[in-house]
C-alpha cells in the first residue's frame, strides 16, 4: 500500500544530519510520497533579517540527507524562511531544486510563492499549497518582493503580525486568496494538500481563535487535508467534512544548537531564555538539541492512504523523540503516544477522536 506521509518542521543544522533522520527515514523511504516542513533556509548566507530572532542558516548540504531519507517535497512558507534574507531563500530553493525535491510556499514574488507544486502519488496528482499564518510580516512575500505565502491574521495589540503576538482576526481578503489559490489547484490535481505554519508556539492544548477557521475554510475550498506546523509540539487532529486536519505536526526532526541559552547569539540566547517564562516550561536536561516541552516526546507522522472507494483516509504514526532529539517509531510507546494526541485534542475542544493501530506501524483516525 502506498502511503502519503506529513511530516512537521524540519531543521538539521547539526553534523550527521542522516543520523538525525536515520530513525524514520525506513518509513519514509518506503512511502509512496513524503511531505515535510522546511523550517529554515539552507545556505552560507550571514545575512540576519532585522525585526525577528534569526536562525541560523542550516548547511546546504544537508538538503542531501532529506532526499536520501525519501522526501519528495516541503512547504517553505513559515517564519524563519526569511531570516537570511532574499540570498538564504534563493540558495534554499536552488539546493532543493538540484535534490528534485519540490517545494511550495515561497518564492521571488507573491505570485510565486501562491503557486502550488505538483507532484505524482499512487496514480494521482497532488498538488500542495503552503501559507505562513503567523508573520512575521516583514517575511511576506509581495508583487515585486521575495517571500512566504500568507494568510494574514491581526495582532490582537494592534501591532504587525508576529508570532510572539497573541493573532486573533483573520483578514479576509487574504483568506480569499487562499480559498483561489486551493480552487485553480484543485481543478489541475485530484488532491490537494495545503499546509498551514499556525498556531501558538509551545502550548500544548490551546488553539488560537483563528486556528480552526483557517483550516476548515481550507477544506472548504476543496483541499482534501491541511498540515499545521509551527508550535513544535503535536497537537489535536479533527477531521472536518471527513478531511483530516492535523493541527500539529509537531517536529519532524529538529536538531538545533539555536534555541539553546548558552551561545554567542545575544538575541537567540535571550529568546531561549524568555520563551520558557513565556510558556511556562523547563526543556528537559536531556534533550539539548530539541529543547521544547516536555510533550515534545509524543510525536507523529501524518498518514494519507487511497481507499478501495477511492476516498482518501487519514491515519497516523506514532513517533517517540529519543534524547538528545532523534524521531524514532513509537514502538512500544505507541499506545502512550495516541493517548496524548486524544488528551490534547479533548482539551482544545475538539470533537473527539479514536485511534485504532491497522498495520505494524500506523493508527487510524476515526
Amino acid at each position: 500500500m502506498s502511503d502519503l506521509l506529513l511530516l512537521g518542521d524540519l531543521i538539521l543544522d547539526v553534523p550527521d544530519p542522516d543520523h538525525w533522520l536515520g530513525g524514520i527515514a525506513p518509513l519514509t523511504r518506503a512511502a509512496g510520497l513524503v511531505i515535510g516542513h522546511l523550517e529554515v533556509p539552507h545556505t552560507t548566507s550571514t545575512e540576519e533579517l532585522a525585526g525577528d530572532v534569526p536562525a541560523p542558516g542550516a548547511d546546504p548540504a544537508h538538503l542531501a540527507t532529506l532526499a536520501r531519507a525519501g522526501i519528495g517535497a516541503v512547504s517553505l512558507a513559515g517564519n524563519h524562511m526569511m531570516d537570511c534574507g532574499a540570498t538564504g531563500l534563493a540558495d534554499t530553493m536552488a539546493g532543493l531544486t538540484a535534490q528534485g525535491i519540490a517545494h511550495a510556499g515561497a518564492g521571488p514574488d507573491l505570485a510565486s510563492a501562491r503557486a502550488p507544486a505538483l507532484l505524482d502519488w499512487a496514480g494521482r496528482r497532488v498538488a500542495l499549497l503552503s501559507y505562513n499564518c503567523v508573520g512575521p510580516e516583514l517575511c511576506w512575500a509581495g508583487s515585486a518582493r521575495p517571500g512566504c505565502a500568507y494568510v494574514a491574521v491581526r495582532a490582537e495589540d494592534g501591532g504587525p503580525s508576529r508570532p510572539q503576538a497573541r493573532l486573533r482576526v483573520i483578514d479576509p481578503d487574504s483568506l480569499a486568496a487562499m480559498q483561489d489559490d486551493i480552487a485553480a489547484a484543485r481543478a489541475r490535481a485530484d488532491i490537494v494538500i495545503v499546509a498551514l505554519h499556525k498556531g501558538i508556539t509551545h502550548r500544548v492544548a490551546e488553539l488560537a481563535p483563528y486556528e480552526r477557521p483557517i483550516a476548515q475554510a481550507a477544506i472548504d475550498a476543496g483541499a482534501d487535508a491541511v498540515a499545521g506546523h509551527h508550535a513544535h509540539i503535536a497537537r489535536g487532529i479533527e477531521l472536518y467534512r471527513g478531511k483530516p486536519i492535523f493541527h500539529g505536526l509537531g517536529n519532524g526532526c529538529v536538531v538545533t544548537h539555536a534555541l539553546t541559552p548558552a551561545q554567542d547569539h545575544p538575541a537567540r540566547a535571550e529568546w531561549a531564555a524568555r520563551r520558557k517564562v513565556l510558556f511556562g516550561f523547563e526543556p528537559l536536561p536531556d534533550y539539548p538539541l530539541a529543547p521544547f516541552h516536555p510533550d515534545a516526546r509524543y510525536g507523529l507522522i501524518g498518514r494519507l492512504r487511497i481507499a478501495a472507494d477511492g476516498a482518501v483516509v487519514a491515519g497516523l504514526i506514532p513517533l517517540w523523540f529519543e534524547p538528545p532529539g532523534r524521531p524514532t517509531p513509537a514502538g512500544p510507546r505507541a499506545a502512550a503516544v495516541v493517548d496524548y494526541l486524544a488528551r490534547i485534542g479533548r482539551d482544545a475542544g475538539l470533537p473527539p477522536r479514536t485511534f485504532t493501530p491497522d498495520d505494524a506501524a500506523g493508527w487510524a483516525i476515526g
